[in-house]
């Protein structure tokens, strides 16, 4: 089959009835399908066009559209309301949850070799291939893997198989993954289609998946001169092709080359979309390589109100902190609390900043205390939006009150990085 729908450059615009003509026209040439299983993100990739792209699945197929499974992760079950305001008319009833820790099963396993050789002899586990239940035992004749492919700190770029096997994935293979990445060093990742971390899920895909019908549809959106945003790629395929052609895009569009290193950025996470460290730490993931040494970065989060959206995640953040990667790979040796829960692990040594730059959070719904207990610096929201208001500023480079500041409007949206770092 290889690829269905090939569509996509730096400067194009594909229209919401475009897309859906593409899609069906990808649809068609697969032949009637009865059993139609969606696999979409959630409300946290809600620019992706997945939304979109999965209601105009189900106007295509209808009531053959059995099921819709968010690819949650880690993350927060979808509330009603999110449902309907990402996935339009489709019916809450076609909806399953996936729960990393419970509605898991494995398929097989990629031998320690292998990671001991992705790590670079840092890690000596296996990795078990894990997806949710429903993946396996719905009895499917189409499963629709849909999501973005842009720059991400734990895979490089996002999803291809991941969506699958880390996205519906369970807590050990989440775990795992999670820790790779940081391990390797998510600065040597970021914005590369091929990695260690990809190599493992490519790995399980190639010997684990081959017997699902899965077939992928993958996004790339960039934002316009006029700072709304575009879909700018539509790839659609059955193997990783489409994967690396909507990568190949998403560098060129996603992938913001920086002058000179940023003294100063402020970056804004939308309240429909961030409310948790966990979610928002985006901000500092996506920006770290473009930020000068001794920098500041200041996060404007009016609806952050924990740091892990799974509550034995916000523990152990509460508990360990973002003190960079030695403290944290020390307290891993230490805490058995905090090894069995890598992705945790992971989480914090990616949102530290290496004591090279300043990180202040601005949160709506966390107090000084708890800001400052984990590591990171406190402003309060009322006082910095007054300062950097996110509707008078644009995107990129602003003087304000005779200073330079970088704004970033959404830090799910690219990578920036400094010419020196790359």
């Amino acid at each position: 089959m290889s690829l269905l729908c090939a569509v996509g450059g730096v400067d194009r615009e594909i229209s919401p009835a475009e897309m859906a003509e593409l899609l069906s026209t990808a649809l068609e040439k697969l032949g009637p399908r009865n059993r139609v299983l969606a696999v979409p993100p959630d409300m946290t990739r809600l620019h992706s066009q997945a939304g979109a792209l999965t209601e105009a699945a189900y106007q295509y197929y209808g009531d053959r559209l059995k099921k819709v499974l968010p690819a949650l992760g880690t993350h927060s079950p979808m509330r009603p309301d999110q449902i309907s305001r990402m996935f339009g008319a489709i019916p809450h009833d076609r909806f399953l949850v996936h729960n990393w820790r419970t509605d898991v099963e494995t398929l097989g396993e990629v031998p320690a070799s292998f990671i001991e050789e992705q790590s670079e002899g840092k890690l000596h586990y296996a990795w078990p291939a894990q997806v949710n239940k429903h993946i396996i035992h719905g009895e499917w004749d189409l499963i629709l893997s849909i999501g973005q492919v842009v720059p991400h700190e734990v895979i490089g770029m996002a999803n291809y198989n991941k969506n699958i096997l880390v996205g519906t994935g369970g807590r050990e293979g989440i775990n795992r993954s999670h820790y790779l990445g940081a391990v390797y060093g998510m600065e040597r990742i970021m914005g590369k289609a091929q990695n260690p971390v990809r190599a493992v899920l490519n790995y399980a895909s190639d010997r684990f998946l081959q017997h699902l019908p899965i077939v992928y549809v993958q996004t790339v959106v960039g934002r316009k001169s006029d700072g709304n945003l575009a879909l700018r790629g539509l790839y659609i395929g059955d193997d990783q092709e489409c994967f690396l052609h909507a990568a190949a895009l998403a560098v060129q569009v996603n992938f913001e080359i920086m002058d000179q290193p940023i003294r100063k950025a402020v970056v804004y996470l939308d309240p429909h979309e961030f409310h948790s460290t966990w979610l928002g730490n985006k901000a500092v993931y996506r920006t770290r390589m473009a930020l000068a040494d001794g920098g500041q970065l200041i996060i404007l989060a009016p609806a952050v109100k924990e740091f892990g959206e799974d509550k034995t995640i916000d523990t152990l953040i509460r508990k360990y902190g973002y003190r960079g990667t030695p403290a944290t790979l020390k307290a891993v040796e230490d805490n058995p609390d905090l090894a069995s829960d890598l992705s945790a692990a992971a989480h914090l040594i990616h949102g530290s900043s290496e004591g090279r730059f300043h990180i202040t959070w601005c949160p709506g719904e966390l107090s000084r205390e708890e800001v400052e207990s984990v590591g990171f610096e406190y402003e309060d929201l009322g006082t910095m939006i007054q300062k950097y208001d996110p509707a008078e500023l644009d995107h990129g480079w602003n003087a304000v009150n005779g200073e330079d500041i970088f704004f970033i409007a959404n830090p799910g949206l690219g990578l920036w990085a400094h010419k020196s770092r790359l």
